[in-house]
């Protein structure tokens, strides 16, 4: 299976100076083409393979300099969308700017998958959809193995040697030059974006990674901040990978407490799930074991190797969502049993779903620049987790001979502003939990922090936060919010059998 590094960081941008009110887009065109601001767009289709929902948009490409240093140099295209407002002729001035997650992720292809949650903010305002640099159609940093995946394999040479001859070759093979797609670039990006497109103030809504980005973006350009909205929330302080191992093994622990205070749950698997998590994969590194498998893309049986690997990627991309960890305990407890075609079937879909949707060179540039000098490889606390130190050495080894840009003196100073924002976190979060929002509401006297029971990384769908979201952006007072919806949501039970939970 392929190593999955989703991982979180940000850095910082200075400057910025006020601009006019917005224009209104101009729809009069009769040759399809609409423009906003200075720049032209054309009717596209937004999908991904990973949603039945498509989304119709306008989009375009605005280029930029790769070297901020050299305006006169090698120029890359930025992949834009723009989702004009329901109710247009009503738009506000202040568009949405959607920053996705990651490192690694491309906003115009997460969107169509998130699209519903908006429906209230659309209502009113335009949406902007810019694939970070290094992302998606901007000039993506893909990194291929042998296989044409898009990371590093570890299906056959595991060694740091291996890492690092993999992160070499794929800098030698890219077009582009990876010190110049960090944060910083990002964030200067997203502001030739705004003031091209005319518009004095944005919004800025960020899940996870895009939550750094948000906080970044709204420190250097406070007077065309108008709001923020952080969900999965990385404080400016944190050293990216720093504390990914523990977080998980805290969701672990959260999520199998609550299995155990159900009288079904703990008869069927029972009194210490963590524990029997640990013997599994410590057989597992010892012995990985071959097994008969259904591909879960063609339905055909295969074999495959089962390694500790394979149950740690299932484990920590399980936990992210309260549907998903329900089966957790089932298919752990299967497994343990000798049982493991369900845990194989499961780790490649969830592999394979991922893997092309994060750019492994993107985040190296993000990561090396920004982290990677600070980036714990052996830390005694992270040694009998679930994740271990093994994706720190990775990451510190291939770091070694990344192309590393710079990271800003500032970075990691926490955003202190009076701009308006609202902070969302899932009480289960194995990535970002809630004491990361806790930390950096503190600063924002306009700011509120809720955090969603029983939910896990990622929160803008849950219950009523869709409607949250409309009201906050709308009269952008997060602390007059009736968040009292929020108490009916409740706690997915683990499934007992592949039929389902018992009631």
């Amino acid at each position: 299976m392929r190593k999955m590094c989703v991982l979180l960081m940000a850095a910082a941008w200075l400057a910025g100076c006020s601009e006019p009110s917005a224009p209104s887009p101009d729809a009069s065109q009769a040759s399809g083409l609409r423009t906003y601001g200075d720049i032209a767009f054309q009717p596209c289709t937004l999908a991904n393979g990973f949603s039945t929902a498509t989304v119709e948009a306008q989009c375009a490409k605005l280029e930029v300099a790769e070297n901020p240093d050299a305006p006169q140099g090698r120029k890359i295209a930025l992949n834009i969308a723009w989702l004009p407002a329901t109710e247009e002729g009503a738009a506000a001035d202040d568009p949405v700017f959607f920053l996705a997650g990651g490192p690694g992720q491309a906003a115009v292809q997460v969107w169509p998958q998130i699209d519903a949650a908006f429906a209230e903010v659309r209502k009113n305002r335009h949406i902007i959809l810019v694939d970070q640099r290094g992302t998606g159609e901007s000039n993506p940093l893909a990194c291929r193995d042998s296989e044409g995946e898009n990371a590093f394999s570890d299906d056959q040479d595991t060694s740091t040697d291996a890492a690092i001859a993999f992160a070499r070759q794929c800098a030698a093979d890219l077009d582009a030059d990876p010190r110049f797609y960090t944060t910083t670039d990002a964030v200067r990006d997203l502001d030739s974006v705004r003031r091209a497109l005319g518009v004095a103030r944005i919004n800025l809504v960020g899940g996870s990674y895009g939550t750094r980005v948000a906080q970044q973006y709204a420190m250097h350009y406070p007077q065309q901040t108008r709001s923020i909205v952080i969900d999965g929330v990385v404080p400016n302080t944190l050293v990216l990978g720093s504390e990914h191992s523990r977080n998980l093994d805290q969701s672990l622990l959260l999520q199998f407490e609550k299995c155990q205070q159900l009288p079904a749950c703990k008869r069927v698997f029972g009194s210490d799930l963590r524990e029997q998590l640990r013997g599994l994969m410590s057989r597992l590194a010892a012995n990985p074991v071959t097994t008969t498998y259904r591909d879960p893309f063609n339905g055909q049986q295969k074999q495959g190797q089962v390694s500790a690997g394979s149950v740690a990627l299932l484990t920590r991309m399980f936990a992210y969502v309260p549907q998903a960890a329900a089966l957790l305990p089932l298919v752990l407890n299967e497994a343990d049993r000798g049982h493991y075609g369900p845990l194989m079937s499961l780790a490649t879909l969830v592999d394979g779903q991922m893997s092309d949707q994060f750019m492994h060179g993107m985040q190296l540039s993000v990561i090396c620049a920004e982290d990677g000098d600070r980036l714990p490889t052996d830390n005694p606390a992270d040694a009998d987790t679930v994740l271990g130190n093994e994706m720190n050495r990775y990451l510190k080894a291939q770091c070694s001979v990344w192309p590393t840009g710079k990271r800003p003196a500032d970075f990691n100073k926490p955003l202190a502003t009076d701009v308006p924002a609202l902070l969302l976190s899932g009480e289960f979060d194995p990535v970002t939990p809630p004491r990361y929002g806790d930390e950096v509401v503190k600063q924002l006297p306009n700011g509120r922090h809720l955090v969603l029971k029983g939910q896990g990384h990622g929160s803008f769908a849950v219950g009523c936060v869709p409607k949250l979201l409309g009201q906050f952006i709308e009269n952008t007072d997060a602390k007059a919010l009736d968040a009292s919806c929020l108490e009916a949501l409740g706690y997915v039970p683990p499934f007992t059998s592949f039929n389902g939970w018992e009631p």
